[in-house]
């Protein structure tokens, strides 16, 4: 397992629409990749989950990513948060 660390920048926080490009960008991959923010999980390929967790611009959220080329995964979805988030 490999995990990253990012804080959300984007004043809406963890929203729809980016989370919704990335469940369709995880979907097809064997790799569980959960997104943790304080004691909320969340399964980074349900959209519901993710928005469930409410995440607030500021807030760190820890990404972990199991199985699967972790490590190219990793910059990839550490990226998709930078642009995004």
């Amino acid at each position: 397992m490999t995990s990253f660390e990012y804080t959300i920048q984007d004043e809406l926080g963890l929203h729809a629409r980016p989370a919704g490009e990335l469940v369709k960008r995880l979907k097809p991959l064997d790799t569980r990749v959960t997104v943790v923010c304080g004691d909320r999980r969340a399964d980074a390929k349900r959209i519901f989950a993710l928005m469930t967790m409410a995440v607030k611009c500021g807030e760190t959220v820890r990404v972990e990513i199991e199985g699967g080329d972790e490590e190219k995964l990793k910059d990839e979805i550490l990226a998709f948060f930078e642009e995004n988030y």
